[in-house]
Parts: C-alpha cells; sequence; structure tokens
C-alpha cells in the first residue's frame, strides 16, 4: 500500500469517526427519560391551506400533560383550557424535551415548568414565554 493509499484510508477512518459520533449525539438527543404517562407527541405544526396552523388534534393533549410541536408547546392543565408555550428554556436557550409528570421538562440543565409556563424548578429564573393558541373544531391551532 504506498502512502496515497495510506492518507486517504485514514481520511475515511477520520471521516467514518466524525460521522458516528453525530449520528450518536442525535439519537442521544432523541433520548427520553421513559416517563410518557401525561407525555404525547404531535407531528411538526402543519399550515392548512390558507388556513391556521394547526399544532396538535385536541385529543393528543393530555389533561394534566401536554405535547411539543415545534417551536411551541401545547399544554391542557385542566380538562378544555389549552395554553401555548414558547419551547425555548429560559435559563440557557435550549428546548424543552418533553412534558411529563405534569411538568414541561428542560433536559439540558433540569429546569422544570408547570403547565402554565411558571417556574418550578430550576435553574431558570424565568417563565417560559407565552404562545397564542386557540381550538378550532378538533384542533388546537396558532393564533
Amino acid at each position: 500500500m504506498d502512502n496515497d493509499n495510506r492518507v486517504l484510508d485514514r481520511r475515511t477512518v477520520v471521516a467514518g469517526a466524525g460521522a458516528l459520533a453525530a449520528a450518536a449525539t442525535a439519537l442521544a438527543a432523541c433520548g427520553g427519560s421513559g416517563d410518557n404517562a401525561t407525555a404525547a407527541s404531535a407531528p411538526a405544526p402543519a399550515a392548512r391551506s390558507g388556513g391556521p396552523t394547526v399544532l396538535a388534534k385536541t385529543a393528543d393533549v393530555p389533561v394534566g400533560g401536554g405535547v411539543i410541536a415545534g417551536d411551541t408547546v401545547v399544554t391542557q392543565p385542566s380538562a378544555g383550557v389549552f395554553v401555548g408555550l414558547d419551547s425555548t428554556c429560559t435559563h440557557a436557550g435550549c428546548r424543552v424535551r418533553e412534558v411529563a409528570g405534569g411538568t414541561v421538562n428542560c433536559a439540558c440543565h433540569g429546569s422544570k415548568f408547570g403547565l402554565d409556563g411558571s417556574v418550578v424548578a430550576g435553574p431558570a429564573q424565568r417563565p417560559l414565554a407565552s404562545r397564542t393558541v386557540r381550538v378550532e373544531g378538533d384542533s388546537v391551532v396558532a393564533g
């Protein structure tokens, strides 16, 4: 094997290791705590042609829980009451990862927020920003 092939092989190995590390990081970011009793996932928001952006079906947002739809968290603190929150944690700007156990949880540093966005456990000091949501038919929509 000449030097040109060895350099190419090293580059291939280094590139492959980098790709493997990136894939492992992406998979780790997708992991959850395993507590899905009050958590539900929603598809990314989709706009109906000419209509508002649908964030979730009302049936998919559990009472006492919520879903994360893109950059919006939709919660239902009590039956029929839907709250929209920004998914950016006010501590360090990470995206909250889950709604479980009656709180909106940020995995970066452990902040927990109530279903109304209030701080339940720090290090965050400020509540999650509100987002305007409303119910249209069987959907929760932005705005």
